[in-house]
């Protein structure tokens, strides 16, 4: 299986999705793509088999992965403070692979109806959907 994690800002969210898939599922096949060089670097930390940043990596990555994680702001344009591109969000949203995406509630985006959890319950909830 391959997984596509995007994260922004400083990467921890990110870095946290690969450490809990790598867990669960030792032979997934993990790209991370940071939307800056800091949140990709954190990522690496977590040992993903590729990595890469910017907008293009995005758009690549989604057109190369059977699952596109990250929180909710990779689907809407000009999330994670400006750092979400229209391209990427549009990458992210007409992609074919199942998108498992963590509803944070930051950035201008509220999720109505989603309960109050630590982003660590949230991921786990989204480690489970793959």
């Amino acid at each position: 299986m391959n997984i596509l994690v995007i994260d922004g800002q400083g990467g921890k969210m990110g870095r946290l999705i690969i450490e809990n898939i790598l867990s669960k599922y030792p032979d997934a096949e993990i790209t991370a793509v940071g939307t800056n060089s800091l949140a990709t670097s954190q990522m690496m930390k977590a040992n993903p088999a590729h990595c890469a940043t910017g907008e293009n990596a995005v758009i690549v990555g989604c057109r190369r992965n059977d699952v596109i994680m990250g929180p909710i702001g990779i689907a809407i344009s000009d999330s994670l403070y400006g750092e979400i591109t229209p391209a990427m969000a549009l990458a992210v949203g007409s992609s074919d692979a199942r998108k498992i995406l963590i509803p944070i509630s930051k950035c201008n985006n509220y999720v109505a109806g989603v309960e109050d959890k630590t982003a660590a319950q949230l991921i786990k909830a989204a480690i489970d959907a793959i």
